[in-house]
């Protein structure tokens, strides 16, 4: 099944998304988001109701929002695949290396992605989100996936000159840089997350294509690392990580500009697609 968040008629609301149609869940159920929704109900529950239910409105009368649009933040694992450490000369990590994304430097499919008047150097990194559907603290690797809800494309826009110049929170969380979307698939659809092909397209060109059999730290690694220090709720989003072939390791750096079209792609999940836009002048 797929999740979104949408707006209609100038209305948020969330539902599935089912041959072309929205089933919308917001106005059959107390819980206002889809984040609340998963914490109050479970996947089952959504899948029978939205099965039983007649469609609403056609997918194209409604405008995607991210998938969660009242996310507290965005756990993102860095030098996840071991290609990426390779293009980039770096060492294999011990343990999962993160940071933390605002939700105000995500926006959703279809809306543009900023670069900043401060840098040019805006790169592009396709990535493979969890979304979680369990509480769970000190989750076991053996039972990390059945805390899994499902899994959403991510776009980790990143300012690299502020990223290795400054700092990484900094060139991680310049507004509207990053991308989530375009729903989520329950984890019942996926199946293995370790089997998924990723592609990454700068205006129709191929700038990176890989499985995510090559992740360094897999996904019951990273949630029980996750949930060591910190309880993982339902609707929490944690990023994967990127693989080989962003702009700051090529020669020469290619770097998004002004007028292109973004695309990641994974198998399973669907297409993640914006626009990169200027930052417009100060008032």
């Amino acid at each position: 099944m797929k999740l979104a968040s949408f707006t209609h008629a100038g209305r948020a609301g969330y539902g599935a998304v089912i041959d072309g149609a929205i089933v919308e869940l917001s106005h059959r159920l107390a819980a206002s988001t889809l984040r609340l929704a998963l914490a109050a109900h479970t996947l089952a529950d959504l899948t029978e109701m939205a099965a039983r239910a007649p469609a609403d409105f056609a997918l194209t009368d409604v405008t995607l929002d991210v998938p969660l649009p009242d996310a507290l933040g965005y756990w993102c694992v860095g030098r996840n695949y071991r290609g990426h450490l390779a293009e980039a000369n770096m060492k294999l990590p011990e343990f999962p290396s993160l940071f933390i994304r605002s939700p105000r430097s995500v926006v959703a499919t279809g809306q543009p992605i900023i670069r900043p008047r401060l840098s040019g150097a805006f790169d592009f990194e396709g990535e493979l989100a969890i979304i979680i559907g369990a509480t769970g603290r000190h989750i076991h690797r053996q039972d990390a996936l059945s805390h899994v809800a499902g899994y959403a494309i991510f776009m980790d826009g990143s300012i690299r000159d502020y990223q290795f110049k400054h700092s990484l929170t900094a060139g991680k969380n310049f507004a509207s840089t990053g991308s989530c979307g375009p729903w989520i698939v329950t984890a019942d659809e996926i199946g293995d997350p370790s089997q998924l092909l990723l592609r990454t397209r700068l205006n129709g060109r191929e700038v990176q294509a890989t499985r995510t059999d090559d992740f360094i730290f897999d996904i019951p690694t990273i949630i029980a690392y996750v949930s060591a220090f910190t309880p993982l709720l339902p609707g929490d989003i944690i990023a994967t990580g990127t693989p080989e072939g962003v702009g700051f390791a090529r020669t020469p750096p290619l770097w998004m500009q002004p007028g292109d079209t973004l695309e990641v792609e994974i198998s399973g999940i669907g297409i993640l697609r914006n626009q990169v836009i200027a930052e417009p002048e100060a008032q």
